[in-house]
């Protein structure tokens, strides 16, 4: 391992937006410098001239009053960044002008996510919810440890001090003292053992809007990806993988791809076969040219539509029980009146802005790995078994990534594995290699949203009230087979009856089955995991229910949730302020409402469309009402639901990862379609006040939307939405 790292340079395509917005943003937003790992930077390029006050693992302050906030979470897009430090710096009183983030290394014995037990990781949007008891009680001993500190230089009482932006102030001397020249005297005092944590209401920082501190370096050019790393000597690896799954190099053929300029080396490692090069761009046009053999014995050759033909047989066969209320199927059987539906869900890619990529610098000793990272525990060991290594000699610096929505964290971890393999089987001489996936490997490289199939039944009695409901749920486990299998429970996946099993309705007899199916096809949580199919599900047919029923769909859900008051008062919320009671929208348009709980967050939709001759959707409107306990900062909170519903309503009218005899059929955006700018809804979010925990909300807002465009659509045209993604309904009036 290097005792020094080596200051990557960023790529010319990044350089020209240093001088050219360089003073604008500075004006305007908090500055954030990325000094590198190991590196200490200052503020304003002051260097502190003494050790910093670092009473825990997660805040320094250096003598230049500089406030670092060590983030044990990546951050992705989401704030977290913002997040975590406000909730530390609002205990501490700190001037969010000297405030910064660093990423912390990755260490579990001092960062691990406290929802996932003794492992260091981001995922299930628990960045602040698990974060939030441990930063504010960190914020404040370093803040009673500066009062202990000017009250024993002051000798008056801690009782008489203030604490405001980075100053303590006695009023009756007129004294003040900023913490950075308190820091000395703070470092030889104790850290206390408890600490009185502030009351909501005199809160400073939480629950307003201060600046993101990601906003000038991603503006500035400064901001440091991965696909930004540079280093002298380093070289860059593509992997030529299968085009089937469960494929594996028999042999391989090198001989053009060595005569490209700039190829270095062809290696075979267990991922396929490696083209090593001095640029990207030689080792693409290496890889073009090389010539591999592959062993499809054991690989998955099915197309999607066998796969789904399977479960729907599957979906009348008996499965295993997630939730037994009651008797479900005798409450339907003795119903007035039945309602059945069937809905498919296809295989989503991540898709995230960067590709994914990293970057290993390997010896014999050591490895060392640059990376968006964001199971750092996880890869840590595994990196170390590739290696040949002790987990203790891998060390892993979190770069910022280009988004992630789940893709990033997978128990294999599939590309620190390959550039760890790549780097070993080029010598692990410590030449730093850059594995870079091209837009190509991610959509076809594997670990995907499963494809799933519902079966929904239900029952009304004579008056009109919903007796029974049966959900059969058929699909791929995402846990089985990994690390987190031990958390399964008679055989179910909770990831894939989350949104289903627990949903909130008051109905007397409810049974969700579930029948986990198995393929060769690899798949991973993707963004709010089990919810972004069984919302779906539940809440177009209660809104069927509620058709069958006679009944408003908004009055029929409420009714059903009159046992449970805040997902009730986000369901009003959201319907009041798109103004349901208002009636029905003209022809051809249509409004429908969908709510939902995901990770302890309640979030209700109303989306407004137009469905033209064509059948083609334009979704108008979209109202959003969420309800995440303290709002941390509200800016983000509205952000992140913005971005989830944008990234939700991509998936429904368009995303599809389909397979034809084991093949891939996408390729790039031009087939795996994403929302476009000029397709993006007017969105409205109103925020629920609240002193409960904060609760997660990178991907809460995703789940909503889907139905609640289907209920739209609904109410369009009369037909109902029965296929993802809808592109693939036929929903012409």
């Amino acid at each position: 391992m290097s005792s020094k790292p080596l200051s990557p340079s960023r790529p010319a395509r990044r350089q020209f937006l240093k001088g050219a917005g360089a003073a604008t943003v500075t004006a305007l937003t908090i500055g954030f410098q990325w000094a590198g790992p190991g590196r200490a930077s200052a503020l304003a390029g002051a260097a502190p001239v003494a050790p910093p006050f670092a009473p825990n693992a997660f805040v320094r302050i250096g003598t230049d009053n500089s406030i670092t906030i060590i983030s044990k979470h990546i951050e992705m897009g989401q704030g977290s960044y913002t997040g975590l430090a406000t909730v530390l710096a609002d205990e501490l009183d700190a001037d969010w002008a000297q405030v910064r983030v660093e990423s912390a290394p990755a260490d579990a014995s001092r960062y691990a996510n406290l929802a996932f037990g003794k492992i260091q990781g981001t995922g299930g949007s628990s960045a602040i919810a698990n974060s939030w008891p441990q930063l504010r009680d960190a914020g404040a001993k370093a803040r009673a440890m500066l009062l202990s500190a000017a009250s024993s230089e002051w000798h008056v009482p801690v009782s008489e001090l203030s604490v405001d932006k980075s100053v303590i102030s006695h009023a009756a001397s007129r004294r003040q003292a900023t913490f950075g020249s308190l820091v000395k005297r703070a470092a030889a005092l104790p850290v206390p053992e408890t600490v009185q944590l502030k009351d909501p209401k005199d809160f400073k920082l939480i629950g307003t809007a201060p600046a993101r501190v990601d906003v000038a370096a991603k503006c500035d050019g400064t901001a440091q990806f991965t696909i930004d790393v540079e280093m002298p000597g380093m070289l860059v690896a593509l992997l030529k993988r299968s085009p089937l799954f469960g494929g594996v190099a028999k042999s391989f053929d090198d001989a053009a791809a060595l005569k490209v300029p700039g190829v270095v080396k062809v290696v075979q490692v267990p991922g396929g076969v490696a083209v090593i090069a001095k640029s990207f761009w030689a080792a693409k046009l290496g890889r073009d040219a090389l010539i591999v053999t592959w062993d499809d014995s054991k690989a998955e050759k099915r197309s999607s539509a066998a796969m789904m033909d399977e479960y729907r047989r599957l979906a009348d066969q008996p499965a295993l029980p997630a939730r037994k209320q009651g008797d479900a199927k005798k409450a339907i059987g003795e119903a007035a009146r039945k309602i059945s539906a069937g809905y498919e869900f296809p295989y989503l890619a991540h898709a995230p802005m960067e590709p994914l990529d990293a970057v290993v610098k390997l010896d014999a000793k050591s490895c060392e790995i640059w990376a968006g990272d964001q199971f750092q525990t996880i890869d840590q060991m595994n990196a170390a078994h590739t290696a040949g290594l002790d987990p203790s000699q891998v060390s892993i610096h979190t770069l910022y990534a280009g988004g992630s929505f789940g893709r990033r964290a997978n128990t294999i971890s599939d590309y620190i594995v390959e550039a760890v393999s790549i780097a070993k089987a080029y010598g692990a001489d410590g030449t730093p290699i850059k594995l870079q996936w091209t837009r190509e490997d991610d959509i076809r490289g594997g670990l995907y949203r499963p494809m799933y199939f519902h079966k929904l039944e239900a029952g009304l009695n004579a008056q009109n009230e919903l007796t029974g409901w049966h959900h059969v749920i058929v699909g791929q486990s995402i846990m089985a087979g990994t690390i987190f299998a031990a958390g399964m429970k008679d055989g179910i996946d909770n990831t894939s009856v989350e949104g289903a099993a627990n949903i909130a309705y008051d109905i007397p007899n409810i049974g969700v089955d579930l029948s986990t199916t198995k393929a060769g096809v690899p798949v991973l949580w993707w963004r709010v995991v089990g919810s972004s199919h069984t919302t779906f599900a539940v809440e177009a047919f209660i809104d069927e229910v509620a058709s069958a029923a006679g009944a408003d769909p908004f009055a029929f859900r409420r009714k059903l949730l009159e046992r449970e008051p805040r997902m009730k008062a986000v369901l009003e919320l959201a319907a009041d302020k798109a103004g349901w009671a208002s009636g029905p929208l003209p022809k051809g348009r249509g409004r429908g409402i969908a709510v939902c709980e995901a990770f302890k967050s309640l979030v209700a939709q109303v989306a407004e469309v137009s469905v033209d001759e064509a059948g083609r959707i334009k979704v108008d409107r979209v109202v959003c009402a969420v309800d995440c306990g303290t709002a941390v900062n509200p800016d983000i909170i509205k952000a992140q639901m913005e971005g989830g519903i944008g990234f939700g309503l991509g998936a429904a009218l368009y995303g599809a990862i389909t397979l034809k005899d084991g093949r891939i059929e996408q390729g790039n955006f031009n087939n795996y379609r994403v929302l476009r700018m000029n397709e993006a809804p007017k969105v409205e979010v109103y925020i629920v006040p609240s002193n409960e925990k904060p609760t997660g909300v990178g991907e809460p807002g995703v789940a909503p939307i889907g139905p609640a465009v289907a209920n739209a659509v609904f109410a369009a045209t009369g037909k109902r939405v029965y296929v993802f993604p809808f592109s693939k309904s036929d929903i012409r009036s």
